[in-house]
């Protein structure tokens, strides 16, 4: 299983937020490239990066900061935030990202999720954002009529690498990650999961590996604080 520690970005600068809330949000780092170099110090082979302000804009707004996380970082990057159109994704690929993760896109055009899943194999995750069982959208803050099982089996066949779940109403308070519901999720549908949402400690990670289905986990606000260390995660993930 893959430990994705998060980066993600509001004004240049490394946050968190609580349940999405932009207004609720926690500064952590400056230098978002440093704060890259320290994960991958840890053995991260992955990260997530995720344009706050892009989820909200619709458009890359912190590219800047993305491209020095790139430049700094020897893995692989996982990106979402804004990213709801074929230019927006072909760019951050020339840019040497290795996923683009798309959110609102994928309920509202879902046409844009199966052609670049065909063209850029393996590269592709949907993120299926759920508040109280329902798919969120516009950087979740709005919340569709549209179950989260529905939009996660219209994609099966697709080609995506993978299905990003998020229980909202966890994220960044360090409740606990929604095992029961991500594992769910997983059995429901043929795609492999990655867990995100309220990760606190070690226990979610080891309750995580022991589900089927799940590829990873993001977490972020657990390791900034203190109460989760990356290299034991990653330790216990793999």
């Amino acid at each position: 299983m893959i430990v994705f520690p998060a980066i993600d970005l509001k004004a240049g600068q490394v946050v968190r937020l609580a349940e999405g809330d932009m207004a609720r949000a926690t500064v952590y780092a400056d230098d978002p490239a440093a704060q890259a170099e320290r994960f991958a110090a840890a053995g991260a082979d992955w990260l997530h990066v995720v344009d706050l302000d892009g989820a909200f804009a619709g458009e890359s707004v912190n590219g800047e900061a993305v491209r020095g996380i790139g430049e700094t970082f020897s893995g692989k990057i996982q990106l979402g935030g804004g990213i709801r159109s074929r230019a927006s994704i072909e760019r951050w690929f020339r840019l040497g990202i290795d996923r683009a993760v798309i959110g609102t896109a994928a309920l509202t055009d879902p046409e844009l999720v199966h052609s670049a899943a065909r063209d850029f194999p393996g590269r592709i995750v949907v993120a299926v954002d759920a508040r109280d069982g329902m798919v969120a959208t516009q950087g979740w803050a709005d919340v569709s009529d549209v179950p989260v099982i529905d939009l996660a089996r219209r994609f099966e066949d697709a080609g995506v690498a993978a299905l990003l779940f998020t229980d909202v109403g966890r994220d960044g308070l360090l409740k606990g990650v929604n095992v029961d519901a991500t594992a769910a999720l997983a059995s429901a549908q043929s795609l492999p999961v990655i867990a995100s949402g309220g990760v606190a400690g070690i226990e979610d990670i080891r309750a995580l590996k022991a589900s089927a289905g799940i590829e990873g986990v993001i977490t972020g606000r657990a390791i900034y604080d203190g109460r989760l260390d990356l290299a034991e995660a990653i330790r216990v993930a793999g």
